[in-house]
């Protein structure tokens, strides 16, 4: 099935998979690995790489950041798996630790030394001998703010369009009391015959 856009442009197309409508399409969309992503070309570049791959999973594995571990994850395999095994000896270790550390993350144990980690409490500060107080002080409350001096202000209310008179109901109820409306120009023309 393949829809067109709305478009003009004649490029562009816009392409299902066969059967899905618009509803159902994130359904068909799978999840991006870091398998797809492009590796360098170089061998040092590569070591490079995968060193830094290896730092970034540490740091998503410490901070719980699951989607960013895995996606490391799959690029790390990649890296790990276009260098030759003698000379990433090290980082195939260190990528091992941290694959049972990723998948330790929902078991039981993993839940238990989170929440103890989270119970265990402070430790006490060390008591410090304080001066002998015969009465405590209440607290003082806070002295309200002084007002601060704006000045003279004086708002002209004449050139706003307010008067200090009786409002005139003819000229508060029309749109604006400077644009006469048609009815007003009509009652100064009959005005004007009398």
């Amino acid at each position: 099935m393949v829809r067109r856009s709305q478009t003009s442009n004649p490029r562009t197309s816009v392409v299902l998979t066969s059967g899905a409508g618009w509803g159902t399409r994130a359904a068909g969309q799978r999840r991006s690995s870091g398998a797809e992503s492009p590796i360098p070309r170089r061998q040092a570049r590569k070591v490079k790489a995968l060193q830094q791959c290896l730092d970034v999973i540490r740091t998503a594995i410490n901070a719980k950041r699951w989607a960013l571990a895995r996606y490391e994850l799959d690029r790390a395999r990649v890296l790990v798996n276009a260098l030759p095994a003698d000379q990433t000896v090290q980082e195939r270790e260190q990528l091992a630790l941290l694959r049972k550390k990723f998948k330790a993350r929902d078991t039981t144990a993993a839940k238990k030394a989170a929440k103890k980690k989270a119970d265990t409490k402070p430790a006490p500060q060390k008591a410090t001998p304080k001066k002998a107080a015969t009465k405590k002080a209440a607290p003082k409350k806070a002295a309200p703010r002084p007002e601060p001096d704006l000045g003279d202000r004086f708002i002209n209310r004449a050139a706003l369009g307010y008067t200090s008179e009786a409002p005139d109901t003819n000229l508060t109820k029309g749109p604006h009391p400077a644009r006469p409306t048609a009815k007003a120009g009509r009652a100064r023309s009959l005005e004007s015959r009398t």
